[in-house]
């Protein structure tokens, strides 16, 4: 199945690139998640459109992506959740979560950006990778703390 990603997709593409998948991941999970839309002849010409967004919202230079790194990098990032008595969240800490965080702290990354390695399911000190530029990428302390 031919498909031009609308979204970026790891291991796969990222907005504005035409890919070849198998029919039922891309029926079952890029279409109805809105990743994707199909190739045809019309939607090839929203191409250039989708890759002019991303531009517009993409790191242009490998400079301003070492100060982002650096700026994620220089202090932890507090990160509020509920938790029960022994210090166990409910739940996961998502990367929405991390996110918002950031967000609050005064960087604002795109979720899709952020990699847990393991679910983070206890308060304490966790370590996070954010890939701000295909060839920079932070390492994000995180304090996992409860909420009150």
């Amino acid at each position: 199945m031919k498909l031009i990603l609308t979204h970026e997709v790891t291991n796969l593409g990222t907005p504005g690139d035409i890919v070849e998948v198998k029919d039922g991941y891309g029926r079952n999970f890029l279409l109805p998640r809105n990743f994707a839309i199909r190739w045809s002849k019309g939607a090839a010409k929203q191409v250039e459109s989708i890759k002019a967004a991303r531009n517009a919202h993409a790191v242009h230079d490998l400079e301003e992506a070492q100060s982002i790194k650096g700026n994620l990098e220089s202090a932890p990032i507090n990160v509020p959740v509920r938790a029960g008595v022994g210090g166990r969240l409910f739940g996961a800490v998502t990367v929405s979560d991390i996110a918002d965080a950031l967000g609050v702290a005064g960087a604002k990354v795109d979720k899709r950006r952020i990699e847990v390695g393991n679910p983070i399911k206890a308060l304490g000190t966790h370590t996070v990778s954010v890939r701000v530029h295909p060839e920079v990428s932070a390492k994000v302390q995180l304090n996992v703390v409860a909420s009150k």
